[in-house]
């Protein structure tokens, strides 16, 4: 059993089958077929099932996933590790963040790690929060930012910090500008928020459900939007309000499109996360680009802990 045929039999799963594992990997489909036979045969056992006319994982596959994922990992860290004396401060560093990160902060630590590191074959990838842990999992990516850790022992989980979270309307809103005692008071409005998709849930989709059902409130109205940026532009019409963090909203706060509601009894963050494969191999580039991501984030929870304390004491 090799890593080449374990990789084949990921991607068989992942891409649900073995005609579109063989564009994926460029080879021919008697290939790929007479590849997983072969582990199949190895194994005694079939690792899939055809069902209704799709590609499935037999009980055997299922349990195979994470330690084929752990395998293939190890091997292109073994890969990485030697060509890392050979290239020095060069060589691919690739980065997955959660779409509603990758602002203009991270783009200011993008700037500076190239032209501190410009022979660095850097990439990025956006995706949910649990994409996010799986692109590392499974040696797809170097090192991850998400929303809240993730409790996988294949994964170390860094809190870089927690950023704040606020109400946000539109400018002509009734509230715009102005406090309410508690949440409850914004029961009746719509509120603009992710969609929970099974199997795919962003951490962001379920902060407001959480805080009214912490608060004893029960459901509210509200309207799915899967993107950041379209959630802003219903805001500024008035179709909804929103719970936004500083760093996303900043822009459009800044320039007076939204405006904020104070609540008193609200006091919600989300954790932004490091993320890197446990025991996985981090090359001298990829160790400089966390190192520069914990010194601009840790100075933004400075930032953060400033402003929280001038809310107190107002």
């Amino acid at each position: 059993m090799d890593s080449d045929a374990l990789n084949t039999f990921l991607v068989v799963h992942r891409r649900g089958g073995i005609s579109h594992a063989a564009k994926a990997l460029h080879r021919s489909q008697p290939a790929i077929s007479r590849r997983i036979g072969l582990l199949e045969q190895e194994l005694g056992v079939p690792l899939f099932e055809r069902i209704a006319g799709k590609t499935r994982l037999s009980d055997a596959g299922r349990v195979m996933v994470p330690y084929a994922e752990r395998a293939v990992a190890a091997a292109q860290d073994a890969e990485n590790a030697v060509r890392a004396l050979l290239r020095g401060n060069s060589g691919p560093v690739a980065l997955a963040v959660t779409g509603t990160l990758a602002g203009e902060r991270l783009s200011n630590v993008l700037k500076r790690f190239a032209r501190r590191h410009p022979d660095v074959a850097l990439t990025l990838r956006t995706a949910t929060s649990a994409e996010v842990s799986d692109l590392i999992r499974r040696g797809e990516a170097t090192i991850g930012l998400r929303y809240d850790r993730d409790r996988s022992r294949d994964l170390d989980c860094e809190v870089l910090f927690a950023e704040p979270l606020g109400v946000v309307c539109a400018p002509d809103h009734p509230l715009a500008g102005r406090r309410v005692g508690k949440l409850a008071d914004l029961r009746d409005e719509r509120w603009i928020a992710f969609p929970e998709v099974p199997g795919r849930r962003e951490i962001t989709a379920s902060h407001v459900f959480a805080l009214f059902l912490t608060h004893g409130l029960g459901e509210v109205a509200w309207t799915p939007v899967d993107s950041l940026t379209a959630q802003k532009r219903l805001v500024e019409a008035g179709l909804g309000i929103a719970l936004l963090s500083q760093s996303n909203a900043a822009e459009e706060l800044g320039s007076s499109r939204i405006a904020t509601i104070r609540v008193g009894d609200l006091a919600a963050s989300h954790e932004v996360v490091a993320v890197t494969r446990h025991g996985g191999f981090l090359s001298a580039a990829s160790r400089r680009l966390l190192d520069i991501l914990r010194a601009d984030f840790t100075k933004t929870r400075g930032t953060n802990t400033s402003r929280r304390n001038g809310v107190r004491r107002a």
